[in-house]
């Protein structure tokens, strides 16, 4: 195995090391956007009865034959059906029947006229009312067919598909209240270095803010993934030992940022190799050339950098598809689209780089333009924060020139967007 991965080599092995969760059963409203383990199939026909799709008068089609503005046919009303109202009367020749949308079609009934082509002669239009008709249905319009969209018995949502408000709705429609599925990793944050204080504390000499929990713990909430926040971890051998020991047993998966360096207080290296399987720690990148992968007691583990960017590039390019395999998802990789660049880049290292930028749409409607969104220091957070995508420059030093085609990782956009 090489010293340094690079980035495709790193991802494979990461996405090696997990696989989908159990399945558990959770309210239909909790299983949005998540990934169903079970077929589920529907208990009735949808719709139930033919229904009317339209608020007007159920038909016989054949007595409005020739029916037009210039000739309106009558129709005498011998019913007047609300939605949830049932008649057990059938209309017959000559007659017709008041309907609001969604209420059963009669017996004798095929179609439905709109009340907007229709006229009342006498009455309200209403029961015992005679009404004009002023156009001539087509056979079965505007009504909607018992078992139209799916037959009692047939799957209306595939294991692995993601469930999305439609497929609440119609899963909703189908009698489930509750649905399979995969479980949500549990993810254990933890942030280890001596220098760092909480949020809420002013920074003294040689303190910084631990600012990486909380970014960290957004990117697994946006991953779709239950952050587990512990404590800062100081530089520490035992207390490496004791974070490390708590998140295997807790969670499916532990993130930490720091420490993964050569330094003199860099503990989480010889810790994961003592206490479990170290498989890589250096990949071929820039930002973030210490990522560390391997197991503790079994459960997958990867070591971010500790400088902000670093950490936030790493977690988008290895640990987000590792955590959406693990919820089922097979759309694991985000969008990439192509654009030109707006100025000069220049690189120096044989690394791939990562820059962070904003591609939008050229003025002139000739594809995508992109430029970088700030200052590309792995320490600051602002220009990821100014922008929406990763413009990744290949290994090899040289000068990309303004209008270079460069590939642009979508970081606004969903996994599977075309």
């Amino acid at each position: 195995m090489p010293e340094t991965m690079t980035v495709e080599q790193a991802l494979e092995l990461v996405l090696g090391y997990v696989e989908p969760l159990p399945a558990e059963q959770v309210p239909l409203l909790d299983a949005l956007h998540r990934v169903l383990a079970a077929d589920a199939a529907s208990d009735i026909d949808v719709a139930p009865f033919d229904n009317s799709a339209m608020d007007g008068f159920a038909v016989r089609a054949s007595d409005l034959a020739g029916a037009s503005e210039s000739a309106p046919v009558e129709l005498a009303v011998v019913a007047h059906i609300a939605a949830g109202d049932y008649w057990d009367g059938e209309v017959g020749a000559g007659e017709a029947a008041r309907i609001m949308t969604g209420a059963p079609v009669p017996a004798g009934a095929d179609s439905v006229v709109m009340v907007e082509r229709t006229h009342a002669v006498s009455g309200d239009g209403g029961t015992g009312s005679r009404v004009a008709f002023e156009v001539e249905p087509e056979l079965g319009e505007h009504v909607r067919r018992r078992g139209e969209e799916v037959r009692a018995g047939d799957v209306v949502v595939s294991a692995g598909e993601v469930i999305g408000p439609a497929g609440i709705g119609l899963l909703a429609a189908t009698g489930h209240d509750t649905v399979s599925v995969h479980r949500r990793p549990r993810v254990a944050v933890l942030s280890t270095g001596s220098e760092l204080v909480e949020v809420a504390e002013t920074p003294g000499p040689g303190k910084i803010r631990n600012s990486n929990s909380y970014s960290i713990a957004a990117q697994v909430m946006a991953a779709g993934g239950i952050p587990v926040r512990y404590g800062i971890v100081p530089d520490e051998m035992e207390a490496t030992r004791a974070a490390f020991a708590r998140a295997a047993e807790e969670c499916d998966f532990i993130l930490t940022s720091g420490g993964v360096s050569v330094g003199d207080f860099d503990f989480v290296k010889p810790v994961l190799e003592e206490m479990g399987e170290l498989t890589f720690c250096r990949v071929k990148m820039r930002p973030g050339n210490p990522q560390t992968l391997g197991t503790i007691r079994g459960v997958p583990f990867f070591g971010l950098p500790g400088n902000p960017t670093s950490t936030y590039v790493g977690f988008e390019i290895f640990v987000r598809p590792a955590l959406r395999r693990m919820q089922g998802f097979s759309a694991l990789t985000r969008p990439v689209t192509v654009a030109r660049l707006s100025h000069d880049v220049k690189k120096k290292q044989d690394r791939r780089y990562y820059l962070r930028g904003r591609v939008e749409a050229a003025p002139d409607g000739s594809g995508y333009e992109v430029a970088l969104s700030g200052s590309q220091s792995s320490a600051l957070l602002s220009a990821a924060h100014r922008g929406n995508c990763f413009v990744v420059l290949p290994e090899g030093d040289g000068v990309f020139t303004a209008g270079t085609q460069v590939d642009c990782v979508r970081l606004d956009m969903e996994e599977g967007t075309p």
